[in-house]
């Protein structure tokens, strides 16, 4: 039997990481599964980046706004989705591209989610009662305490996230981060990593010109429909939840954009601190030629 193989295409956000996984399946005639957790969702669009009409005409993309923001999704269910569309595809095709900036959600289908212990149902009614009443920043300051190391690599504005990472913090007595990567599970593919990235300052610019073009192509417009769903949990997003502080009137809206690219650079940073600790990623400064991939990537993939 042929080995089959899975290419993951990661890096910071706004690096180009759709443009390339498209020539890249486009070069090995295969599909694309999005493994971008902003991106599931159809409402919304422009605040995501999500591959444009002719992108996603030119090469077979999946998991790409297959959700509601009303309908709950979680990692899980993308693991389990996503291998049983990997199994299917594999049945056609040698390789298959993912693409991708959220590392938990890549590392569940490389790798499979790590198990947590259970913990007592009343620390998270009382970390939601301490979110409710104080706000999110006194959660963040516990978190920073507790586990220095999860703090630095998640996405602490996100209340979900951090009131989790939290729990098994205070429910354990051991930080989040120590669970992590306990056990990695056996897959019936060969994973090739590479990753994307650049210098910060190229890196930054990137993002702010993408900010404004968001703005330009209409977010402002996308979150106002999603305002009064503000609580949902797959909108507490950079790029909406600073859009939806402005419609509260708290901040201008020049403020909230300025929020949006600084928070969306901290999410970059995150991003690559996150990626760079797994040494299977072969690193390409975002420049490099399409053919210099390729002849790396051949080397690697036996379709023969």
């Amino acid at each position: 039997m042929k080995n089959k193989y899975l290419i993951s295409i990661v890096g910071p956000t706004a690096i180009g990481k759709t443009a390339r996984s498209i020539a890249v399946a486009q070069y090995f005639n295969t599909e694309i599964i999005s493994s971008d957790s902003r991106q599931f969702y159809k409402e919304m669009s422009i605040g995501t980046a999500v591959p444009e009409p002719a992108e996603r005409d030119a090469v077979e993309h999946h998991f790409i706004q297959n959700r509601s923001v009303f309908e709950d999704y979680s990692v899980g269910d993308f693991e389990r989705d996503a291998l049983k569309t990997l199994s299917d595809l594999f049945t056609q095709k040698d390789v298959v591209v993912m693409v991708g900036g959220s590392g938990l959600y890549v590392d569940a289908v490389l790798k499979g989610l790590d198990h947590f212990p259970e913990v007592n149902p009343s620390i998270r009614k009382e970390l939601n009662r301490q979110l409710e009443e104080k706000g999110i920043s006194g959660l963040q300051e516990q978190l920073k305490k507790y586990d220095p190391v999860t703090f630095e690599k998640i996405d602490i504005h996100n209340p979900q996230r951090l009131t989790r990472a939290l729990e098994i913090c205070i429910g354990t007595g051991k930080p989040y981060s120590s669970f992590l990567n306990q056990t990695s599970r056996k897959r019936d593919f060969i994973p090739v990593k590479i990753g994307l990235t650049a210098e910060r300052e190229i890196i930054y610019r990137r993002i702010n010109e993408r900010v404004d073009i968001m703005i330009e192509n209409g977010l402002l417009e996308e979150a106002r429909k999603l305002y009064p769903h503000k609580e949902l949990n797959a909108l507490q997003t950079v790029g909406y939840r600073e859009l939806f502080r402005y419609f509260d009137g708290e901040w201008s809206l020049e403020f909230a954009i300025s929020e949006i690219k600084k928070n969306t650079r901290r999410f970059a940073k995150r991003q690559l601190t996150w990626f760079r600790k797994d040494p299977e990623i072969t690193w390409f400064d975002y420049r490099t030629p399409d053919s210099e991939i390729f002849e790396f990537l051949q080397k690697h993939i036996q379709t023969a």
